[in-house]
């Protein structure tokens, strides 16, 4: 058969529409407030239906006007800066003493295979039965809640970056040996700029566990804070208030958490 000469072209492969990931997240937005729609309507409901007792369930619109009063009420921001002031000193004291501990047993084999098992086995140990040795150590003031707080960030920071120090590429690492640097210079130049994304990861699950903690031992023993501000709400059983303010201390929690899981994409 003679050839004719002309050259066919091959077809393109599709190529998917760069809208897909976009509309993803919208459905994924539309869901997460279908989703939240739902609660609320079932919560209306629930409390219109006389199923329990005076303001157990109390309705949306007591909960928000106790919003708003909390919003307002010196108090309310005078408790919430201790509390914020004792889980920023818990999540700084615990995370230091973490990435230090996990730095150290990452690049000592004899000592991790020593120590790492008491970090996993006292790790899930709740840290609420802990508080009757803090208040004997650091009295009943705000130091002990400290203290508890951060004895549970340690634990957290301290597992992710050890992990993290195992991932590091053993290039870099020699790299560093090769040019003599010191264990300042190593843990400065190598060990941390590599262990970036480990080290935010274990401090966004030890803050979790830090305000947990300090709020735990709030409610237990104290004359400040969120948590004993809570107790003193659910005693006079205004439970609007209540729930608006576990309604505020999920809305702080979620806005510190979503802040470091941006700091940690950005540096992905």
């Amino acid at each position: 058969m003679a050839a004719t000469g002309q050259i066919t072209a091959r077809p393109r492969p599709s190529v998917a529409p760069a809208t897909g990931g976009a509309a993803s997240a919208r459905a994924a937005m539309m869901l997460r407030v279908a989703c939240a729609l739902v609660v609320f309507g079932v919560w209306e409901a629930v409390s219109r239906s006389g199923l329990f007792y005076g303001e157990v369930v109390p309705s949306l619109l007591s909960i928000a006007k106790a919003f708003g009063r909390l919003l307002v009420d010196p108090v309310f921001w005078k408790n919430l800066q201790v509390t914020a002031l004792e889980t920023i000193a818990s999540l700084a004291i615990g995370a230091a003493a973490g990435v230090v501990t996990g730095i150290v047993l990452g690049a000592n084999t004899f000592l991790m295979r020593a120590f790492e098992p008491y970090i996993y086995y006292l790790s899930p140990t709740p840290r609420i039965i802990l508080f009757p040795v803090m208040i004997m150590w650091f009295g009943v003031g705000p130091t002990s809640k400290v203290a508890l707080g951060a004895l549970s960030a340690f634990f957290a920071v301290a597992l992710s970056t050890a992990a993290g120090m195992r991932q590091i590429d053993k290039i870099l690492i020699r790299v560093g040996h090769s040019f003599r640097a010191t264990t300042w210079q190593m843990a400065t130049k190598i060990y941390l700029p590599a262990m970036r994304i480990p080290i935010l990861n274990g401090i966004r699950l030890g803050m979790g566990t830090a305000i947990i903690t300090v709020l735990l031992a709030e409610t237990k023993l104290s004359n400040q804070g969120l948590g004993y501000l809570i107790m003193q709400i659910y005693t006079r059983f205004d439970m609007p208030g209540l729930y608006a303010l576990l309604i505020i201390v999920f809305i702080i929690a979620g806005a510190c958490n979503a802040l470091i899981g941006r700091l940690a994409k950005e540096q992905a």
